[in-house]
C-alpha cells in the first residue's frame, strides 16, 4: 500500500526557529506556525491541518522547539517535522504519496528506522494531550496547555469529562471516546494475557488490524504476529508476521529483523528486495503487465524498505525521488529532495 505518545515535558524554553532556505521566500515576520502551513501547501502539496497552529502552541507552552518543516535531514523522506523531542526522536506528520485527497495526515514520532504511529490527525492527537494533561494536573488551576489548544481544544474536551467517566480507566476513554491508539490497544491485549484471558486477547488482536483503522501500516500485523507466538500459534504467527511485511517496513514499529525472525525470512528475502529495484527487475514487472507508473511506485516502496534497515535515507533519496518522478508524481518527487 503506498499511502506510502503524547507529548511530555513541561519546563519552558527559547522556541528554536530553523529557518533556513525555505523561509527566507518569505517575509521576516512569518511565525513558525505559518511557515509549517505554507510548506505543507506549497512544497508536500497537501490541505494543512486545520488546527495545525493550536497543536504547535501546545509544544511551544510545553517548552518545545518547533522544527523548520524543511529540516528532512536523516528523516524518512515522506515526513514533515514539527518538533524534535529528544536527538532520536521527532514528532511530524506523514505525507503519503499515494493518499486519497479525503485522508488527513496522520501523527507519527520518528526514528531512525521509521515511524510509530500516534494519532490518525491532528485534532484527535490534540484531543488526547488535553485528556493526558487534565488526568496528571487533576487540582491544579495552571490552564498554560488547555490556552494553547484555544477554541480547538475547547471544542475536543472539556476539563473534567475523564473524571466524571470513572472508573473507566486512560487506555478505554482514549478508545471510546477520543480515537484508536496503537498502545492503547496493545496494552489492553497484554493486559488479557496477563490475566490468562487468551480468547480476549487475540480478539482485541485481531480487531487491530481490523481494515481502515491503521490505514498503510504495518505495525497491527507485526503486534499479532508477536501475540500469537507468545501464545503458541506459531503457524498463525508467521502467517501474520509475512502479512505485515508486505507492508512498508518503516511501518512495522520496530526492527524489520524481530518480524522478518518470526515469518522465518532470511537473508535471501533482502537479496530479492535488492534484485527488484534494478532496471531489469522493475523491466520483468512491466513485462509480467504491471503497469509502467505502478512499477516505479513499487520500486520506490521496495527503496524505502531497504533504507529502513539500517535508518540510511539519505543514500537512496535521488533513486526515490527519480522513481515518483516516473510515476507521474513531480511534486511528491520534489518534496522528498527538499532539504534546509
Amino acid at each position: 500500500m503506498h499511502y506510502g505518545a503524547a507529548v511530555n515535558g513541561r519546563k519552558r524554553g527559547l522556541i528554536l526557529l530553523g529557518r533556513r532556505n525555505f523561509s527566507r521566500s518569505f517575509s521576516s515576520s512569518t511565525s513558525p506556525l505559518s511557515e509549517h502551513e505554507c510548506f505543507i501547501k506549497d512544497v508536500a502539496k497537501a490541505q494543512p491541518p486545520k488546527h495545525l497552529t493550536e497543536l504547535l502552541n501546545i509544544f511551544i507552552a510545553r517548552g518545545k522547539s518547533i522544527a523548520s518543516p524543511g529540516a528532512k535531514q536523516g528523516l524518512l523522506p515522506l515526513t514533515i517535522p514539527l518538533v524534535r523531542m529528544s536527538p532520536g526522536s521527532s514528532i511530524a506528520l506523514l505525507r503519503w504519496p499515494t493518499a486519497p485527497s479525503s485522508m488527513e495526515m496522520p501523527v507519527v514520532e520518528v526514528q531512525k528506522h521509521g515511524v510509530w504511529f500516534l494519532a490518525n490527525n491532528v485534532d484527535q492527537f490534540i484531543h488526547r494531550i488535553l485528556v493526558e494533561e487534565d488526568i496528571s494536573k487533576p487540582d491544579e488551576s495552571s490552564q498554560e496547555i488547555f490556552n494553547a489548544a484555544g477554541e480547538a481544544g475547547k471544542k475536543l474536551y472539556n476539563k473534567g469529562d475523564f473524571a466524571k467517566s470513572r472508573p473507566m480507566d486512560l487506555d478505554a476513554y482514549l478508545l471510546r471516546k477520543v480515537g484508536l491508539f496503537p498502545d492503547s490497544l496493545e496494552r489492553k491485549v497484554i493486559r488479557h494475557i496477563e490475566n490468562g484471558d487468551h480468547v480476549s486477547a487475540l480478539v482485541a488482536a485481531e480487531f487491530y488490524t481490523k481494515r481502515g483503522n491503521f490505514p498503510g501500516f504495518a505495525r497491527p500485523f507485526a503486534f499479532n504476529a508477536k501475540v500469537l507466538l507468545k501464545l503458541g500459534r506459531s503457524l498463525e504467527a508467521k502467517d501474520a508476521a509475512r502479512g505485515a511485511l508486505t507492508s512498508s517496513w518503516w511501518t512495522l514499529g520496530c526492527r524489520y529483523e524481530e518480524i522478518a525472525h518470526i515469518a522465518e525470512w532470511g537473508e535471501e528475502q533482502i537479496v530479492k528486495y535488492k534484485e527488484r529495484i534494478t532496471g531489469e527487475g522493475r523491466q520483468r514487472d512491466i513485462d509480467r503487465g504491471k503497469p509502467i507508473s505502478q512499477a516505479y511506485l513499487d520500486e520506490a516502496a521496495f527503496l524505502l524498505n531497504l533504507a529502513s534497515l539500517e535508518g540510511t535515507w539519505e543514500e537512496s533519496l535521488d533513486r526515490v525521488a527519480q522513481c515518483y518522478k516516473e510515476a507521474g508524481l513531480n511534486d511528491i518527487a520534489k518534496f522528498v529532495l527538499y532539504r534546509d
